[in-house]
């Protein structure tokens, strides 16, 4: 069966006077099949969020252009984005007067299996036919405090401390990033990734729902749509990126 891929990025101001997410999807200059979505939610004062998180972007594009599937492997390439994303970053913040930080996800896509990374509490899903396969969890506060059973996952909606993350580029500790991978790709597999901006206002299946009856651009349209009403006013900054896995049309069937 022979795969195709759609895809869609898609952000929102929300209720903040500025954008500090980016978000974009891109092919590989030179090997075919292959692609890199990445997501980035900066923080860090007026301007130096936004940098930050441009950063992330920068070095994904950068690394990916220079990706040898013989020789490296997906992890690494992964990696290495997060961790240089996090060196330049760190040098930002002595040469201004800013403290830049972000949250990085990065996928990538080649024709046999998908690998992302990820750091902070930007998300990464993975839906088949509109049922969640699995997600990446978030490196916060709250997050940690739900794994460990002191406050329950209701709890940590509105809890005060629930934009406290416990890694992100920039900081004084070396970001810390979570790898992992799906080897066997099948038409109806979807991935989401998305800033706390947007899955904060979704639970799991309505959120895999909407991805898996729409196509991407009418998906995007709708979540931030939904996000935006739900917010009531006081939405942070809004970015999805979806990439889809659908059957190819036969030549002459389109």
């Amino acid at each position: 069966m022979t795969l195709s891929v759609e895809t869609c990025v898609a952000s929102h101001l929300g209720d903040r006077p500025e954008q500090q997410d980016r978000a974009t999807v891109f092919g590989h200059p030179q090997h075919a099949g292959m692609l890199m979505a990445v997501l980035a939610d900066g923080m860090g004062g007026h301007s130096g969020g936004a940098m930050a998180a441009e950063q992330v972007l920068l070095k994904a594009r950068q690394n990916f252009e220079m990706y040898a599937p013989r020789s490296e492997t997906p992890e690494n390439l992964l990696r290495e984005i997060v961790d240089e994303a996090h060196i330049v970053i760190k040098l930002t913040s002595f040469t201004s007067e800013k403290d830049p930080h972000s949250t990085a996800v990065v996928m990538l896509l080649q024709p046999d299996r998908i690998d992302w990374v990820h750091c902070g509490d930007s998300r990464l899903y993975h839906f088949r036919d509109g049922t969640l396969v699995s997600k990446t969890e978030d490196q916060s506060l709250v997050e940690q405090l739900v794994r460990k059973g002191v406050i329950s996952a209701e709890a940590a909606i509105d809890h005060p401390h629930r934009n406290v993350l416990l890694s992100c580029l920039g900081a004084d500790k070396p970001p810390k990033a979570l790898h992992g991978h799906v080897g066997e790709l099948r038409a109806g597999d979807a991935f989401v990734l998305c800033s706390d901006g947007l899955w904060a206002y979704f639970d799991d299946a309505e959120l895999g729902g909407i991805v898996h009856r729409r196509g991407p651009r009418d998906a995007a349209e709708t979540l931030i749509g939904h996000a935006r009403q739900r917010a009531d006013g006081e939405g942070d900054n809004i970015s999805v990126a979806i990439v889809k896995l659908v059957d190819a049309a036969p030549a002459g069937k389109r």
